[in-house]
């Protein structure tokens, strides 16, 4: 369970939706098929800051609401990085990571509470 924490703080998050794990499942779910962390590299590869930074933004946004920590510190580094017009492309890489193992750990998640 510890290592999921870095990935999804579930207990966080049911807390965020009034205790109601199923909802916050489903959010989960949700959140699985979204495509902004796609669309936010397809904008920085196009070299398109000011909407990748939106898109990081949203992403970010989202990670804190559902508790997805991990993903959450990465977004806010790589948003920093894309403010200042300087991305690292490991930055690039450790945000991916972080959603690669987000998205396995959902899975758990809602496996649990769903």
């Amino acid at each position: 369970m510890a290592g999921e924490l870095v990935y999804v703080n579930a207990e966080e998050g049911i807390k965020r939706v009034m205790n109601n794990a199923k909802l916050y499942a489903k959010l989960l779910t949700k959140f699985k098929a979204d495509t902004s962390l796609n669309e936010m590299l397809k904008l920085l590869g196009a070299g398109d800051y000011e909407k990748a930074q939106i898109a990081a933004h949203t992403i970010k946004g989202v990670a804190a609401n559902l508790s997805l920590t991990e993903l959450y510190n990465q977004t806010l580094e790589l948003e920093t990085q894309i403010k200042a017009r300087s991305v690292n492309p490991d930055q690039i890489t450790q945000v991916e990571s972080a959603f690669t193992e987000t998205i396995k750990t959902i899975d758990k998640v809602v496996e649990q509470n769903g």
